[in-house]
């Protein structure tokens, strides 16, 4: 009994002589690195075969120093040189356009009386943007005659009476006929010389709205001018084709 005692004491003295390291250590060199790991439990695997991720590095921000605004530059002073240049085709039709919106002249010449009435009563009706002007023809035989032009009405045609009066003038009379009714008729004379004389008379007493022309009469050629818009002249044209077909329009300045 005592010599089975011994030979397990001597057992375990050899096991821990040989666990100490006693006999030597192991050929493997991992053997023991076991032993020296110091809580393993609390290891952690952060990648396989992966290097790891470096931090970007933060720049410094520049520091911005207060200033005061720089002022804009005044722009250049453009010259015509800078300006784009117009092209043909542009001053083509800038042209036709400044020619399309200048007023237009027409005259018929010469109408009779009756005629021109006619005419000036329509362009007066349908055409009012355009000026009409009327001027007598001279007619072998019935001379030329001083007047003050048709007055609106019997009262303004009385009233005038009076302001000749009072300027000295007694040698008149308010014509009565259809075609100058309410004129005021100065004088008749056979040349436009007797005319010119009468009315500078008339003139140097104060009269301002006299005017001398060609007596009208049965025969009388009237002369009928109309300026405006370029836009309806062919409308015009057309219109007074259809009232007086044997007249004719002529271009004017």
């Amino acid at each position: 009994m005592k010599a089975l005692v011994f030979l397990l004491v001597l057992a375990n003295l050899l096991f821990y002589a040989f666990s100490a390291g006693y006999f030597g250590r192991p050929d493997n060199p991992d053997a023991g690195r076991v032993e020296a790991q110091i809580l393993p439990e609390r290891m952690r695997i952060v990648s396989r075969g992966e290097a790891p991720a470096t931090s970007t590095p933060v720049k410094p921000e520049p520091v911005v120093t207060e200033s005061k605004p720089a002022e804009e530059p005044a722009p250049a002073p453009t010259s015509s040189a800078d300006k784009p240049a117009v092209t043909e085709q542009e001053a083509k039709v800038e042209k036709v356009d400044k020619i399309e919106k200048a007023p237009v002249c027409l005259s018929w010449r010469p109408l009779p009386a009756a005629d021109a009435d006619r005419l000036s009563t329509l362009l007066a009706k349908r055409f009012v943007d355009y000026k009409v002007t009327r001027k007598q023809v001279a007619s072998e035989g019935n001379g030329w005659w001083v007047f003050i032009p048709p007055l609106p009405g019997k009262a303004d045609a009385e009233r005038k009476s009076t302001e000749l009066r009072e300027l000295g003038v007694t040698e008149f009379f308010v014509v009565q006929d259809v075609q100058n009714r309410f004129a005021i008729s100065l004088g008749v004379f056979s040349s436009e010389k007797g005319g010119q004389d009468r009315l500078a008379e008339l003139k140097a007493k104060g009269v301002r709205s006299a005017q001398v022309a060609p007596r009208p009469g049965k025969d009388s050629l009237v002369t009928v001018q109309a300026r405006g818009p370029a836009d309806e002249k062919a409308a015009l044209l057309g219109a007074v084709g259809l009232a007086l077909p044997k007249s004719e329009a002529l271009i004017c300045k």
